[in-house]
């Protein structure tokens, strides 16, 4: 039987290959085609069509790099086709290995209608069924020539990455543009062989049901006379009806399958293009959807279904018109599928307000489900988000990935840092563009963990990224494994019917606790790290302009609320947070213009600050100090203005052995000759901070070549080599009690100004880099007089531990980690704190102390990188960044201190200050978010939570008259069964659990 099967599937491949597929089209004719280059960036649709185009032919080059060409093809169909169904083949020249990372079209017909897209795997246009012969034929092809940048071996610097570089050379070859005669029985009997030849494979070698597959498909094959394949294959697919007719086997695995296009918003390729990659795949998904009645395509991503609104409206059509019939489902409720471990919390939260909004005003749809299949790990803070806007599952895909440990689970709760679960499904098909394959299948089935309590999984099925969506041969395959002995069945559903059949049928599903951590891509935390400030500056000042701008408007009838404005900006930061933009992934052109976007917004932010404050500041010359952060600041109290009042002093004093001695009082700090800073001695604990021998400020640098993925991966024997950058030029006395020191290394310059303020238990670390290196990775060490097993990173509302210990692979893997605005360890009273303005990767490490005494704590700060793909100059220029070192501080102080940083005071001269709108008696409670209601009925939106991991009691108070107050959920609808809490005089008191975050709307009467 071996044999036998062995020579079926060698007989099966060649005759496949060289005859039956070439006669699904039999006869074909040529094309007249004609082009026009449209100059610079696309045209509008109507002046493509309108265009007068030059001839062209096939065999000719087209199409420079990032250029559109706008193809006129012409024709008429023969009358001997008379009653044959008739296609357009339309090859642009494609690579059919790589759906989605090449050229792409549009075909529109003159008036302008979508027809569908164009690309690898997809290069048919149906142009009559049946034909009637004599038909005139003309269709326009809107082509896209984007450059491939992507050809995985090797990963080479290119300049193809920005339109600005990548020169003017065609890269595309004109291959094919015919009509054809499409017989669909041929069709039809390539994917019958398909299907049991894929099945054949993956069956057992003494399988009964393999040796009845080999014995039907030899039998085909001896029908089929390959010299008329066409009025032989009827006589072929006969002899395969009773193999694909036997039904699976009641306990077969069962596979929800979704179809799907997974669209990163930008990644090689620029913003501007995914808007046109999305017109052609839903272009493409709702002709489909009109001629396969099983079929569901469900797409995420509010901003895509925003752009085609806005860009594409003859295609918004055909979607809002499938999305009426129930099978074109928004799903996932996100404004993109953004990072989540570096979004801020408010961020994050507003990453679901958006996303939901959009659908449910658009469509009335409301999303149960977040949609996350290639984001790259997730942060433990995010399960109580999803359930806070109103959502309760969750899928990834992402983790099959991880190259260390596999994840034990397939569909599970997770569990985040406040006990909130979320139902989790990890498909096993570890694809998010399954195309069918009984391979895929096969997997599915045999790599789910949970069988024996569970039976369902998803498959995302449908080619991504401008590959054009599901095609109509995976849908053919799917219907013959509706029910195929030997193959796990396959049913067309939706995200929720999904969901709901799996969340059923598990009822008591394992739990897994804390943040779900890739074990890959760990370098997305710190490449472009102007990308990386952009995000995080943008953020603060959405912060501060919300929180400015509802204290005006509500103390001052004269101050408008700019609502439409603060949407806009929040869309255009959220969309910025896009999987491969904020972790740095992307080519040159995106992250160029990423940095202009994020300068324009800070300016257009810091404008309505300005304008909220001195709206508030009133007249009068005194200086006042405007406090955004949560906490009261130099006598400021949170989120209100007054004259700062600091008390204490600092001085700065010369080192016996050359360097410097900066103390206030609270903190004394020596720093060396060589600009090391080897003592950070806290005198209200009596307590040395940095590990005796040790230096602290240490910059570091690595030589960093990861096997893939460049700007991606930090791989980790990238820590076998290390240069300790001891030597400086210059370390001087500034002004204050400050240090600044200066080194150069390679072709880099790197300027440090440490400074001791007055009244503060912090040192700050002002850091300057001219970074010019090439495949380097930079970083200060911090190695600290301190014996802790964990740490404490901030995430979104609240931190999370993580060990400094690699007993077991599942830490040893975590040797880069993200946080937020602060790392903090500590023993048993007393610890450390390391904040920072922009930067999100580190790393932690346990290590002997120089006398034997003991284990020692280093945090590493990461603060650049050098890969040279898909961006040969990523990072290359002038960086600045802000860190401090916060000796004898408990979490509450981690947290203040990581606030501080990010949100410097701003001075206004005034006559009076501003009471805060809202305060909070207990620092353990963090505002994050003060500002009016999106629905524009001037109602008072205050988010808040429990920032230490422990049990707080607080009194909120509003600074203004207040009739009523509700709870709510992230879209500040009231929660169904929770109380209205009581308001006495203003004021609610409230009892949160660890890390609880709240929203409460305040009625304004």
């Amino acid at each position: 039987m071996h044999d036998d099967r062995t020579l079926v599937e060698a007989r099966l491949k060649r005759v496949l290959d060289e005859r039956i597929r070439p006669a699904v089209y039999p006869a074909s004719v040529p094309l007249d085609v004609a082009v026009w280059n449209a100059p610079g960036e696309p045209v509008p649709v109507a002046e493509g069509l309108a265009a007068e185009p030059s001839p062209t032919a096939v065999g000719e080059k087209w199409g420079a790099p990032w250029g559109t060409s706008w193809f006129r093809v012409t024709g008429t169909v023969p009358k001997e086709w008379a009653g044959k169904t008739v296609e357009a083949i339309l090859d642009l020249g494609f690579d059919e290995n790589m759906p989605g990372f090449q050229c792409e079209g549009l075909v529109y017909r003159p008036d302008g209608t979508p027809v569908k897209g164009l690309n690898p795997r997809n290069q048919w246009v149906r142009v009559a069924a049946p034909a009637e012969g004599g038909e005139e034929v003309r269709l326009h092809v809107e082509a896209a020539s984007n450059p491939v940048i992507l050809d995985y071996h090797p990963f080479l610097p290119t300049q193809l990455g920005d339109k600005e570089t990548a020169g003017s050379e065609p890269q595309y070859t004109l291959e094919r543009m015919d009509l054809a005669v499409f017989d669909e029985t041929v069709w039809q009997l390539v994917i019958d062989l398909e299907v049991l030849g894929e099945l054949m494979q993956e069956l057992p070698e003494n399988s009964g049901r393999r040796y009845d597959i080999v014995r039907a498909v030899g039998r085909a094959l001896d029908a089929v006379d390959l010299q008329d394949v066409n009025g032989s294959a009827a006589a072929a697919r006969a002899q395969l009806a009773g193999v694909l007719a036997t039904p699976a086997e009641p306990s077969a695995h069962r596979i929800s399958a979704v179809g799907h296009a997974h669209i990163d918003s930008a990644w090689l390729w620029p913003l501007r293009e995914t808007v046109r990659k999305v017109a052609r795949t839903t272009s493409n998904m709702t002709a489909l959807l009109e001629d396969e009645p099983d079929f569901v395509f469900a797409m995420s991503q509010a901003q895509q279904w925003a752009w085609i609104k806005e860009h594409r409206p003859e295609v918004w059509a055909k979607v809002k018109k499938a999305v009426a019939d129930g099978r074109f489902v928004p799903t996932g409720g996100m404004w993109v599928e953004s990072d989540t471990n570096m979004p801020g919390s408010e961020a994050m939260a507003r990453q679901f307000v958006h996303g939901k909004r959009f659908f449910i005003d658009e469509f009335g749809v409301e999303n149960d489900e977040a949609w996350l299949p290639d984001t790259f790990g997730f942060a433990a803070g995010l399960p109580q988000i999803i359930k806070a806007a109103g959502a309760k599952w969750l899928l990834t895909q992402k983790i099959s990935w991880s190259q260390t440990n596999r994840f034990p689970h397939h569909t599970f709760n997770w569990e985040g840092i406040d006990g909130t679960r979320i139902f989790t499904h990890f498909p096993p098909v570890d694809t998010y563009n399954c195309s069918m394959k009984g391979s895929e299948i096969a997997h599915a089935a045999k790599n789910f963990k949970d069988k024996g309590v569970a039976r369902h999984s998803l498959a995302p099925t449908g080619w991504g990224d401008g590959g054009g969506g599901t095609t109509r041969e995976m849908i053919a395959k799917a219907a013959r494994l509706k029910d195929l002995e030997g193959s796990a069945t396959v049913q067309w559903e939706t995200p929720a019917e999904f969901f709901e059949k799996a969340e059923a049928e598990y009822p008591n599903p394992p739990v897994w606790v804390g943040e779900l951590y890739l074990e890959l891509h760990r370098a997305t935390l710190t490449s472009q790290a102007g990308t990386k400030q952009g995000n995080r500056r943008s953020e603060h000042l959405l912060r501060e302009a919300e929180l400015w701008a509802a204290t005006a408007a509500v103390r001052s009838a004269e101050f408008a609320y700019p609502y439409e404005q603060l949407d806009r900006i929040w869309k255009t930061v959220l969309l910025h947070q896009f999987h491969d933009i904020l972790p740095g992934s992307s080519i040159a052109w995106v992250h160029r213009e990423a940095r202009a976007t994020y300068a324009a917004l800070a300016q257009e932010l810091t404008g309505i600050i300005d304008k909220a404050q001195r709206a508030l500041a009133g007249e009068g010359t005194g200086a006042l100090v405007f406090n955004s952060t949560p906490h009261t600041r130099d006598g400021v109290p949170a989120g209100g203005a007054r004259p700062a009042a600091i008390e204490g002093q600092s001085a700065i004093a010369s080192r016996a052995d050359g360097g410097f001695v900066l103390d206030n009082g609270l903190l004394r700090v020596e720093i060396d000759a060589r600009g090391l800073v080897v003592s950070a001695y806290d005198l209200v604990a009596d307590r040395e901070t940095v590990v005796p021998g040790g230096a602290a400020n240490l910059p570091q640098l690595h030589a960093d070549f990861p096997n893939m993925w460049d700007a991606w991966d930090v791989d980790e024997f990238y820590r076998n080599t290390v240069t300790d950058l001891t030597e400086a030029d210059e370390v001087v006395a500034g002004e204050g009690a400050s240090v600044r020191i200066v080194r150069t290394f390679g072709e880099s310059r790197l300027t440090q100004v440490l400074s001791l303020e007055p009244g503060v238990q912090r040192l700050d670390i002002d850091t300057e880099v001219d970074w010019h290196e090439t495949e380097k990775f930079l970083k200060l060490s911090f190695p600290l007089d301190i014996h802790a097993e964990r740490y404490a990173s901030e995430t979104q509302f609240g931190h999370f531990y993580r060990a400094t210990h690699t007993n077991t692979s599942w830490e040893a893997a975590k040797f880069e980690a993200c946080n937020h605005r602060f790392v903090h360890m500590e023993e048993p009273g007393w610890g450390v704190a390391l904040v920072n303005d922009s930067t999100y990767g580190h790393d932690v490490t346990r290590t002997v102390r120089a006398d034997d005494s003991g284990t020692t704590t280093t945090v590493r700060v990461s603060l650049l990188r050098a890969p040279r793909f898909p961006d040969p100059e990523t990072d290359q220029g002038v960086h600045r960044f802000r860190h401090a070192l916060v000796p004898g501080a408990a979490i509450g102080d981690a947290v203040r201190e990581g606030y501080r940083i990010n949100l410097p005071e701003r001075r206004v001269s005034g006559g009076s200050d501003v009471a805060p709108l809202v305060t909070v008696d207990d620092d353990a409670v963090v505002v994050t978010a003060v500002k009016l209601a999106d629905d524009g009925g001037g109602d008072v939106v205050v988010r808040f939570h429990e920032s230490r991991g422990g049990r707080a009691k607080a009194t909120l108070t509003a600074g203004f008259p207040a009739s009523s107050v509700a709870v709510t959920d992230l879209l500040e609808r009231p929660l169904d069964g929770v109380a209205a809490p009581e308001l006495a005089d203003g004021a609610v008191s409230l009892t949160l659990r660890p890390f609880e975050l709240v929203t409460l709307r305040f009625s304004r009467g």
